[in-house]
């Protein structure tokens, strides 16, 4: 369950230091919002920590444009973290601006659709047994499938550009400012290098055109949680 109390915040972050075992916290974040507590409560706590020296700043991860501003107005936010991708296009209906507004970075998560914008993935079987995946609504079968056709029209222009459909779909994301940072995870070398070189390519004016066409908002099909996944978010 999510418990953003002052009790478990403090908690969590003394705990989390002893397993970093380092004295400080650059950037600690609400990782969901706790609709059982007050988000001031929660962010007086943390400020409370950054006065004590065990955080440098505070970041919010899918909270409401209401909660960003009332967690802003306690302390000032560093970052807010969404999933943000050329599948995933939710920011960019307030986040993004709000974020502007009120100087806070944005980290994009999941800027490589968890994996399917990559192009490796060509079907559900190819799924492990225990991947957690199998059970996400746009890999599902079905949805898949219909995915499947974005994928495509990224390896065609990665092609195109020299390059792969990850390092593309990561090129995109940081095309869309400078104030953008996205974190793609993986667990194998050659895959950070790749991830890496994606920061050096550039797009025309018109290859951003085409990229909107090609992945317009809404262009997933299936939600990107399961409901009750979705029911955490935005709060």
């Amino acid at each position: 369950s999510v418990n953003g109390s002052p009790e478990y915040v403090r908690y969590s972050c003394e705990h989390s230091l002893k397993r970093l075992k380092t004295d400080v916290i650059d950037l600690y974040y609400v990782h969901r919002i706790d609709p059982a507590t007050p988000i001031e409560d929660t962010i007086g706590t943390m400020a409370d920590l950054i006065q004590e020296g065990k955080i440098r700043s505070i970041g919010l991860s899918e909270a409401s444009v209401q909660t960003i501003r009332r967690a802003h107005s306690v302390h000032p936010i560093t970052a807010l973290q969404m999933e943000y991708s050329l599948w995933t296009r939710d920011p960019e209906k307030e986040f993004l601006s709000v974020c502007r507004a009120l100087g806070i970075s944005f980290v994009a998560y999941s800027p490589l659709g968890r994996g399917f914008l990559t192009g490796t993935l060509k079907s559900f079987d190819d799924l492990a047994p225990d991947d957690w995946r199998r059970n996400n609504p746009r890999f599902q079968p079905g949805n898949f499938e219909k995915n499947l056709q974005l994928t495509d029209k990224i390896k065609a222009m990665a092609v195109q550009k020299n390059c792969t459909a990850a390092q593309l779909a990561l090129a995109w994301v940081i095309a869309q400012g400078e104030d953008i940072f996205p974190i793609p995870g993986t667990k194998k070398l050659k895959y950070l290098l790749e991830n890496i070189t994606a920061a050096s390519i550039n797009f025309s004016q018109a290859e951003l055109q085409e990229l909107d066409l090609l992945a317009p908002p809404d262009v997933a099909s299936g939600m990107r949680y399961t409901e009750a996944g979705m029911n955490g978010i935005n709060k």
